[in-house]
C-alpha cells in the first residue's frame, strides 16, 4: 500500500499497532475484526502477519471456551481458490486459535456471492456484494462479470442480514438478493 495504511488509520484508528486487528464486546458476544488486505497483492492470497496473529492470541487467553465469537475479515480466512487469491495465506493459524470456542462465526466479503462452510465449530458465510457481481470459484474468470443478461444484475447483488435469536438453533446468516 502506498501510504503503509496511514489513511484508513487516520480514518479507522482502531487496530493501529496490531496489523489492523481491534476487538470489543457487545451482547455477551465478543467480535474480532481482522484486517487480511493491507498488503494483498492482485491473485495473491490475503494475509494477517505476525502482529494480527499475536494480537488474536492474547485476545482470546483469558476468554472462556463458552464465549459465543464473530470474527470479522475482508477475504475468507480459509482458501476458497488459491489460483484467485480468494483466501488468507495464514488464516489457519488463526482458525487453530478459534477452534477452542463452542461457537464462531466468521464472516467476510471480497468474493461477492454467497459461500457458507461449517468445519466442526466454526461457521464460515461469505456475502454478495451491493457492488458487482463475480464468477463462481474457478469458473471463468476473477473480477467483476462483464456480461450479465439484462435484468439479471439486481438477482446477483444482495445485502446479508445477520439477526440474533436467542435459543438452542445456530445463528442463521440470511442474503436477500437486491431484485426479485
Amino acid at each position: 500500500m502506498e501510504d503503509d495504511g496511514k489513511s484508513f488509520y487516520e480514518r479507522f484508528p482502531a487496530g493501529r499497532d496490531q496489523g489492523g486487528a481491534y476487538s470489543f464486546d457487545a451482547g455477551g458476544v465478543h467480535f474480532i475484526a481482522l484486517n487480511n488486505v493491507m498488503d494483498v497483492k492482485p491473485g495473491r492470497l490475503g494475509s494477517l502477519g505476525a502482529a494480527q496473529l499475536r494480537f488474536l492470541e492474547q485476545d482470546l487467553a483469558g476468554r472462556s471456551a463458552s464465549t459465543p465469537i464473530v470474527v470479522f475479515s475482508h477475504m475468507p480466512l480459509y482458501v476458497v481458490h488459491e489460483a484467485w487469491g480468494w483466501g488468507t495465506e495464514d488464516g489457519q493459524q488463526a482458525l487453530a486459535l478459534l477452534r477452542r470456542f463452542g461457537s464462531v462465526t466468521v464472516l467476510n466479503g471480497h468474493i461477492h456471492q454467497t459461500l457458507q462452510k461449517i468445519e466442526g465449530n466454526l461457521a464460515f458465510h461469505s456475502g454478495r456484494s451491493t457492488a458487482f457481481p463475480q464468477s463462481a470459484p474457478g469458473v471463468g474468470r476473477p473480477g467483476p462479470l462483464r456480461e450479465v443478461p439484462d435484468g439479471n444484475v439486481r438477482r446477483l447483488l444482495g445485502i446479508n442480514r445477520v439477526t440474533l435469536v436467542r435459543g438452542d438453533a445456530p445463528l442463521a446468516v440470511v442474503t436477500q438478493p437486491l431484485g426479485a
